[in-house]
């Protein structure tokens, strides 16, 4: 999970001590500093600065330094007291041609004069065009709170994905025409640069790893999972296609990478599931058929939240208990499991990968979070997405209620959404469902969406 880091910048042109004709200094400083503390409590870092803008100097002073910094991902402007917005319109101008996002906070209050100068800065903004956050709330006010720091770690994922790269190992997985990418509208929108590579390097990469190699990595899975694997030619292969693929992940310095599974390595090597339930556990996003559109998904909740990011087939909706079983082909990241652990399993569809391969075995543990996923909808970028909670359901009937899908050994996820059903159906595209851990990822996956121009679809 990443952490914005913020700019804070106090702006008011009643300053250096002013006081109101009652004799009240114009800005209030503990109110500053309650609203500065609030937001270091709620994790984001503060790049402050003494000087309260308030003449186009000091704006140039504060403000353009900031636009330069690349640890700075957003830029909070605090309203003291009333300001010229002509004065600052200019710098901010040039700040956001940087794509860093910008509030406008405003705590409320008639001491001040504070909701004239967040209103007035507010319409300057909307007046050239410069997208922004207005919150007009105080820092004690959970909902108002929330807004800001929800903007904020948007901003910090916009700007941690730009100039990244994405590897597509292999080409389309099963034919899927719902998760193909445009590279160029992927830089356009994201700032991410797609790369391709066949299979071949990684082929030989991984028949290539080392008998210590594998010791150290069979010493790993030993403390993630609850029971060892069987060592065997087929395991072996699972466990070097991971290794695999960290090191050209490394090599080429990708950041995520999606992966064709079948037909292809599946059929001559082994299946992917393990390495890529072991990528995700590491925080490594990723997808499996070449599906960008999962893959885009597992970044953005891969950065957001605490926990790793779990796909799978959307297996089986009960609409009338709101329930949907999210059953994966054998990938799932083994710290998501249940009291009872990460078990393993073997893929065993003949017709998704003849070569067969570990798999692994688990129910995810219980949580709130979201279900969600970014797809395209006639070319253009649009998110739907819900919150959910995942349950466990009781160890008696547990057994029986994995069996119903007729593959009780892949990974299942037991989860009632907070939506109307049919709603989410009509909107739902693809058979993947993105798993989200975190009450915090629903605004804030609306809030990226929203800065990056997609559709929203919130339900």
């Amino acid at each position: 999970m990443i952490k914005a880091t913020a700019g804070f910048v106090v702006y008011g042109v009643h300053k250096d001590g002013l006081k109101d004709p009652s004799g009240d200094l114009f800005i209030d400083q503990a109110i500053i500093d309650r609203s500065k503390r609030a937001l270091v409590d709620a994790g984001v870092k503060l790049v402050e600065n003494d000087l309260v803008v308030a003449t186009k100097d000091d704006a140039r002073e504060v403000i353009l330094p900031m636009a330069k910094d690349d640890s700075i991902d957003c830029l909070v402007l605090f309203s003291g007291t009333w300001v010229w917005a002509s004065n600052m319109i200019g710098a901010l101008r040039e700040f956001a041609k940087t794509g860093k996002g910008i509030i406008v906070w405003t705590y409320p209050g008639s001491q001040g004069w504070r909701p004239v100068g967040g209103l007035v800065l507010k319409a300057a903004l909307n007046e050239i065009g410069i997208k922004h956050r207005f919150v007009y709330g105080a820092a004690e006010d959970e909902t108002s709170l929330e807004s800001v720091v929800s903007y904020c770690q948007a901003s910090a994922v916009k700007n941690r994905i730009n100039m990244t790269t994405i590897a597509a190992f292999g080409g389309r997985g099963m034919g899927q025409t719902c998760g193909v990418a445009d590279p160029a509208q992927w830089m356009k929108t994201f700032g991410i640069d797609i790369d391709s590579r066949d299979t071949t390097e990684l082929l030989d990469t991984a028949k290539a790893v080392s008998d210590e190699e594998l010791d150290s990595a069979f010493g790993v899975i030993r403390q993630k999972f609850v029971e060892e694997p069987e060592r065997n030619a087929m395991t072996e292969r699972s466990v070097r296609l991971y290794l695999a693929l960290k090191k050209l992940m490394g090599k080429y310095n990708f950041s995520y990478y999606t992966i064709q599974s079948f037909p292809g390595l599946a059929d001559d090597y082994t299946a992917t599931c393990f390495a890529q339930s072991m990528m995700l556990d590491e925080g490594i996003p990723t997808s499996t058929l070449s599906d960008f559109n999962t893959a885009l998904t597992s970044i953005l909740f891969t950065y957001l939240s605490q926990e790793p990011t779990y796909y799978g087939d959307l297996q089986y909706l009960d609409k009338k208990n709101k329930e949907i079983k999210i059953i994966g082909d054998g990938a799932c990241p083994p710290s998501l499991a249940n009291k009872h652990g990460a078990k393993f399993a073997q893929h065993g569809i003949a017709t998704e990968g003849t070569a067969g391969g570990l798999s692994v075995s688990l129910v995810c543990k219980a949580g709130e979070g979201v279900i969600g996923r970014v797809s395209r909808v006639d070319g253009k970028f649009r998110l739907v997405i819900t919150r959910c909670t995942v349950y466990e359901p009781e160890d008696d009937i547990i057994d029986e209620r994995r069996a119903e899908c007729g593959i009780p050994f892949w990974p299942h996820a037991f989860v009632k959404v907070d939506c109307d059903v049919d709603e989410l159906m009509k909107n739902w595209d693809n058979e993947y469902g993105c798993l989200g851990y975190g009450k915090h990822l629903y605004r804030q996956m609306i809030d990226f969406a929203e800065m990056t121009g997609m559709e929203v679809v919130a339900l």
